[in-house]
């Protein structure tokens, strides 16, 4: 199936409540600090509110996203954008306990390998942690190395966590060329986060690094699009089922 149809049936998959989506606790697979918030923000807002665990794993150290700046060097910048991700899950509800941040070297995230093994074995602590029914992760296809790797990442995770759901989500899945062959038509669920996109919009503001002028050294830095930030933060988000 072509990407463009495959997202315009993502959009249209059926609404389900969280019970259906969970089952139980959740984990978020994120492999940048800020996908958590763009891909699932609705998705830990509901969870928290009704009371349900939740687990954040953080792939990668985020260090990629402004390369030349000499303000802030690989060691400030990562700790900056750890601490952004800490103050935007907690408008969602999400405690810094809850959040593991595995610090892969970002846009070098592994798909094998012993670092992918201990990253998939950290996923399935955090599930056995959260008593979870899903893991959340990024979309296979999304044109980016490491949401890929972390799609791949949970697929080695999944026989240590028997009996969990895994959905992928989407982020940059929307800027494929549309002809891009994505595979067979998704099955999966939407879930409703209306409720929740005010706080999801806070939470997303929370990256100020990646969506501000605050790293203002690097002319090369990235900034994300409002138009991206308003398609990832609409009434619905989207979880595409990860058969076995």
């Amino acid at each position: 199936m072509r990407a463009d149809a495959f997202l315009a049936a993502a959009d249209a998959l059926p609404v389900a409540d969280l019970d259906a989506l969970t089952g139980g606790g959740l984990v978020v697979v994120a492999p940048h600090p800020d996908d958590e918030s763009l891909g699932c923000g609705g998705l830990i807002a509901a969870a928290r509110e009704a009371g349900r665990a939740v687990r954040l794993v953080v792939i990668s150290d985020g260090c990629g996203s402004h390369t030349q700046s000499r303000l802030y060097p690989p060691d400030r910048l990562r700790a900056l954008r750890e601490s952004e991700t800490l103050d935007a899950v907690a408008v969602l509800g999400l405690d810094a306990a809850a959040v593991t941040f595995l610090r892969l070297p970002d846009a070098h995230v592994p798909s094998a390998g012993p670092a992918a093994e201990a990253a998939a074995a950290a996923v399935a602590r955090a599930a056995a942690a959260c008593a979870a029914g899903a893991v959340c992760v990024t979309w296979r296809h999304d044109p980016h190395c490491d949401h890929t790797a972390a799609a791949a990442i949970v697929a080695l995770a999944r026989p240590l966590m028997p009996g969990v759901r895994v959905y992928e989500y989407p982020v940059w899945g929307w800027t494929l060329p549309p002809e891009t062959e994505v595979g067979p038509a998704p099955e999966g669920l939407r879930l409703d986060v209306s409720a929740h996109r005010a706080a999801k919009v806070r939470a997303v503001a929370a990256h100020a690094s990646q969506t501000t002028d605050l790293i203002a050294d690097d002319p090369a830095g990235f900034r994300l699009e409002p138009a991206m930030i308003d398609r990832l933060c609409g009434p619905y988000e989207r979880y595409v089922t990860v058969r076995s």
